[in-house]
């Protein structure tokens, strides 16, 4: 096996097929400082590894996100969606408990902390399940992390001194994603000279600094639907293998997003998981490492085959 670079390996390609058909067979890695279900304990710390595509599981603990709002506001019902989850074959669960669709109103630190802890306490007290704390105040990700969460999502990509000093301080891995703006006002006039550049430039200017703040590893996500407009979000998931070129694992999430709406005319969230599985699947052939998904058996069940294919 060939080590492309670090996180990221793969076997020689098959001159046969070409080397795009390794794409399946590249290994992906985190490395975190403690230790955390799945990884291995190696010289450098514990390091989590998967092959080809690794599915997260979202877990909105809110009464207002756009496809799953209110379903899961109780510690009983998030616990079962979860565990439900992790069953299928989710690798992660990440647990939000702020809506950031398009157009949402910011909540209060004390709200958001009342909504996550209670089941991410309860996860990490009854399963064996690597937790994410999607969120974007640095106090919510330090009281999770205290709870029992393992890495920070954050949609505002680490810009926050604040929440890259906890990153740092708790030697935890992060993703970092893309935003323009703020989710109430977006996808108001989202504009780019060059979006593809600008995204990605920026995805690698903060995975630089985050590595020298002290974090042992990250994870970058170009931010579908975040002050994007359909063009702009098409042309990144096209283009998606030159942020896998940079050298860190790809995070892709356009789980039931209104892109899918506008192309099929689909107005319901919860009716647009084919277009997700085929927004997914297009991002895995671009070299894609993770998909943040709502709907977990059927993105199993699809990179099964997909991986299948790919010999």
């Amino acid at each position: 096996m060939l080590r492309l670079w670090p996180g990221v390996w793969a076997w020689p390609s098959d001159p046969k097929t070409g080397s795009n058909a390794t794409i399946g067979r590249v290994v992906h890695d985190l490395l975190f400082t403690k230790p955390v279900p799945g990884a291995v304990k190696q010289d450098d710390g514990y390091r989590l590894s998967w092959q080809g595509a690794a599915l997260m599981g979202i877990l909105n603990v809110t009464p207002d996100s756009f496809s799953d709002g209110g379903r899961f506001t109780s510690v009983a019902a998030a616990f079962k969606q979860a565990t439900a989850m992790l069953a299928a074959g989710a690798l992660v669960i990440d647990i939000g408990g702020e809506s950031s669709r398009p157009g949402a109103e910011p909540i209060s630190t004390q709200d958001e902390l009342a909504r996550v802890l209670p089941i991410i306490k309860r996860l990490s007290d009854e399963t064996e399940v690597l937790i994410s704390i999607d969120t974007s105040k640095a106090e919510v990700a330090a009281a999770a992390l205290q709870a029992g969460a393992h890495l920070v999502n954050d949609i505002s990509g680490l810009r926050q001194a604040e929440m890259l000093a906890i990153c740092a301080q708790e030697a935890v891995p992060a993703v970092i994603m893309h935003m323009q703006g703020e989710p109430r006002s977006m996808q108001q006039n989202p504009t780019y000279q060059d979006v593809s550049g600008e995204v990605f430039g920026f995805l690698e200017r903060q995975a630089n600094l985050a590595l020298n703040a002290g974090l042992p590893s990250v994870m970058l996500d170009p931010g579908i639907g975040f002050g994007k407009s359909l063009e702009h979000n098409l042309q990144l998931i096209r283009e998606l293998d030159q942020l896998v070129s940079k050298g860190y694992p790809v995070l892709l999430g356009a789980s039931r997003k209104r892109l899918i709406d506008m192309i099929a005319n689909v107005p319901e969230g919860t009716q647009r998981d084919p277009g997700a599985l085929a927004l997914h699947l297009y991002g895995l052939d671009q070299g894609a490492a993770m998909l943040r998904v709502h709907n977990v058996p059927a993105h199993n069940q699809a990179v099964k085959v997909w991986t299948a294919l790919r010999g």
